[in-house]
């Protein structure tokens, strides 16, 4: 198979100079700059995974129900055949053939899934089959300006059913790499930088993230540092809406913010919020706290969101973007409240974004909390009706994410320079795109506890540092 030029390779050499997205030019910490990084350790650590089977196996509630939701998944069967498609089309073109892939990324993820927590081997083979396919075929992804959605959300979405079965000896890593770095990167690198040669804010907050959830889990795939600290550097300070602050603007005082596009509708405010936690969840497994950075500014746009969703009355700034293409048509869109919603819709988003806040933290999520318990439990690809929407995330989380308060904080070593500009909130002191070496600082304690009770254990806060211990794989 013939492919261009490896962009992963052309990154690299570019990162030791510095890595530009838009304005902003970040250096890669010299210190770091070939130290690997924990694996598995995009959605998933090893911790989790060997939690989940366990609680599975002593019928634990609600692991159970949830590993009861992923077998009845019709993608979560060893019997799943794949259907690689050389160049895959999203909105233009011909043939619309974009579910192939994402429902076979689904199978794939589900199967692997379903391996770890169950321990058959068929499923193992099942995931492994078709990545391999999908790597031994695909070389494009066209269409529309939606070909960039097919990017971020079907690149980050390979990379996590990828990193699950990583280390099995049938898998073609260098060939998955190859396919994220040279396939699925540069349109989601490449919409970061010059968005489609709109201007900034013309495409709403969900795009950004589409694109930066793959940034980011590719460079943790294929261990690129400089390509995971742009991705950082974005989700602080990038230019476009997907920026944490673009996209939850405004703070109100009673510990809501509001979430941008909750002006537009609710299926995208949730689209934007699953995206957000994936990213957030995705850097918190490799030491690189964005859950709690600009004081825990994504915790108050989630409890927005959730309570909006649930048919709590918001309030919302009226919000003037601008649009058009660069040298090209202007114009502009304003949102001045938010958007009617269905407290009956909901998607598999809030059990991660939960337990994070209320077990590893141990702050109050009240709506959140609500949204999960509503949600739960939750199922992925394929329990959401047939259209893309109901795959844009990985989903699984009463099974994944469920998990007991975290028992003890303490402070621990940081094995490379922060990444922290000194924003107060919750930066762990492996801020920095550094590895997770010699440990799971994902780990939690191992006391159960019952109901969304809010987790006891912080024994260290002070100058916006939460700061915790780093614990062994078997916590």
């Amino acid at each position: 198979m013939t492919r261009q030029i490896s962009r992963r390779s052309m990154l690299k050499a570019a990162g030791a100079a510095g890595a530009v997205i838009g304005t902003t030019t970040l250096a890669t910490p010299a210190s770091a700059a070939d130290a690997p990084f924990a694996h598995p350790g995009l959605l998933h650590t090893r911790t989790d995974l060997d939690r989940m089977a366990a609680k599975v196996k002593a019928g634990a509630k609600p692991y159970a129900a949830g590993f009861t939701k992923l077998t009845a998944n019709r993608h979560a069967q060893s019997g799943w055949q794949a259907n690689p498609q050389a160049t895959v089309y999203r909105g233009a073109g011909s043939p619309q053939n974009y579910a192939a892939l994402y429902n076979d990324i689904h199978a794939a993820y589900q199967n692997a899934l379903r391996y770890h927590v169950g321990g058959e081997d068929a499923h193992a083979d099942t995931a492994v089959a078709i990545l391999n396919a999908w790597s031994g075929k695909l070389t494009s992804i066209q269409g529309s300006a939606d070909r960039f959605l097919a990017a971020g959300l079907y690149g980050y979405q390979f990379a996590n059913a990828a990193e699950l079965v990583r280390d099995r000896d049938d898998f073609d890593l260098g060939r998955a790499q190859e396919l994220l770095s040279d396939v699925f990167l540069p349109l989601s690198d490449g919409f970061l930088s010059h968005h489609n040669n709109a201007v900034v804010t013309n495409y709403w907050p969900n795009w950004d993230l589409t694109a930066l959830a793959c940034v980011l889990a590719t460079g943790i795939f294929c261990d690129d540092r400089a390509v995971v600290e742009r991705a950082v550097e974005y989700f602080k300070h990038g230019d476009g809406m997907g920026s944490v602050r673009h996209a939850i603007p405004v703070v109100h005082d009673d510990g809501l913010a509001e979430w941008v596009e909750a002006g537009r509708d609710q299926g995208h405010a949730l689209l934007g919020v699953g995206l957000m936690g994936t990213v957030c969840e995705m850097a918190w497994n490799q030491g690189i706290d964005l859950y709690g950075y600009d004081d825990s500014r994504f915790l108050k746009g989630a409890e927005y969101v959730a309570k909006w969703s649930l048919g709590g009355d918001v309030p919302y700034t009226a919000n003037t973007r601008s649009k058009g293409a660069i040298g090209g048509w202007s114009g502009s869109e304003t949102a001045t409240e938010a958007a009617g919603v269905d407290p009956g819709m909901t998607r598999p988003i809030w059990a991660m974004i939960a337990n994070h806040y209320t077990r590893r933290r141990g702050l109050s999520a009240s709506y959140v909390t609500r949204a999960a318990i509503k949600a739960a439990p939750e199922g992925g690809g394929g329990d959401y009706g047939p259209n893309s929407g109901g795959f844009d995330q990985l989903g699984f989380g009463t099974l994944a994410f469920t998990r007991e308060r975290a028992a003890e904080v303490s402070s621990a070593p940081s094995p490379g320079p922060a990444a922290s500009d000194g924003a107060a909130g919750g930066v762990r002191p492996q801020a920095s795109a550094s590895p997770v070496a010699g440990g799971d600082l994902a780990a939690t304690g191992s006391a159960d506890t019952v109901g969304w009770a809010a987790a006891a254990g912080i024994t260290a806060v002070a100058g916006g540092l939460l700061l915790l211990r780093r614990r062994g794989r078997a916590g």
